[in-house]
């Protein structure tokens, strides 16, 4: 397969359906978009990898929303990865890319270096945040942290707050081709029982894993259940370098996964960095502060500053054009 064909999928989903088991799904390859979101940054590799993780799962959770706006994920935790946020903002229009961005908080000095990511989050809480717009009211969905990876905590959100049968298996991390720099890649699969065909059913204890968590077993008949076992059995044999790519196309990995299983795709969707950030959203945030509110904001040099936390943009503003209580600029009747 020629290079220029393999790059034709960086940073694409692509939607899927398995039309003989009654299953939904994506596939995810992002390139240029997971080094975009992580250059703004200098994070240690330990949240580096939380970043990513949490980015394959936004894009592919994001392309499943009918959305006219914007879907975030957050975790909140008490270890040393105190937060994770990440957005998705829907095409504007047909034929538009997605655009996604992301953003850490963390206590460097808490880090063990010589830990798995997913321990320096330790307890807190999976949210998932869908808002519509103007004129809407925004959804709030929050499950406690749970499993062994992010992955798992979203898997465990769908199923305690959507009763959504869920399952994802990624792979991220820094590759190098030959002749170029080092970078990040990730890639992966989210799989959905239809919500059609999966109401569901009071839970039977004999059902509940350690944790008490509701199992794909409490959702779903026997057929389903079959289905839907039959088909994660498939996704366990997907190897690390297929899922990442570029060398399997995620139209040649779905054949080889789920030929049997009636694979159908629809209309790829492109998806890119992009912050929603400006001088305006910014000074519109600072309108709710008072006069001596702005005093405290002030710095030496006179002036107020806010940087983007996700895209690290800097902005500067004079302190007396700000807050309620700011006076207009001349011919401003509004």
């Amino acid at each position: 397969m020629e290079n220029t064909k393999k790059m034709d999928w960086d940073d694409t989903v692509l939607p899927f359906q398995l039309d003989k088991s009654d299953i939904r799904g994506r596939v995810a390859r992002l390139d240029n978009l997971l080094d975009r979101v992580l250059e703004q940054h200098d994070y240690p590799p330990l949240i580096e990898a939380l970043v990513a993780e949490m980015t394959a799962l936004t894009v592919l959770i994001g392309q499943t929303m009918k959305l006219r706006w914007k879907l975030s994920l957050q975790v909140r935790a008490t270890g040393p990865a105190r937060l994770i946020a990440t957005d998705y903002y829907g095409p504007t229009e047909d034929g538009k890319p997605a655009h996604v961005r992301a953003y850490a908080s963390y206590d460097e000095d808490r880090l063990d270096e010589n830990a798995d990511p997913f321990s320096q989050i330790e307890t807190g809480y999976f949210a998932i945040l869908i808002d519509q717009g103007k004129g809407t009211a925004p959804y709030q969905g929050v499950t406690p942290i749970a499993g062994n990876s992010l992955a798992d905590c979203a898997q465990t959100y769908f199923a305690q707050s959507e009763q959504i049968p869920t399952r994802f298996k990624l792979m991220f991390g820094k590759s190098q081709e030959p002749g170029k720099t080092e970078s990040w890649r990730a890639g992966g699969v989210m799989l959905q029982h239809m919500p059609k065909a999966s109401p569901f059913v009071a839970q039977d204890p004999s059902n509940e894993t350690e944790d008490g968590l509701l199992t794909a077993a409490d959702m779903l008949d026997d057929g389903q259940q079959e289905n839907w076992s039959r088909v994660n059995i498939l996704l366990d044999t997907a190897e690390e370098i297929e899922l990442i790519g570029p060398l399997v196309s995620p139209t040649d990995l779905l054949t080889r996964l789920f030929h049997e299983e009636a694979p159908r795709v629809y209309d790829v969707q492109d998806v890119e960095f992009g912050c929603t950030c400006s001088e305006q959203r910014v000074r519109d945030s600072l309108s709710i502060y008072s006069a001596k509110d702005i005093a405290h904001m002030t710095k030496d040099d006179g002036m107020v500053s806010a940087d983007c936390q996700f895209c690290g943009a800097h902005y500067e503003f004079d302190p007396k054009t700000l807050g309620f209580e700011a006076t207009k600029p001349a011919g401003n009747d509004g």
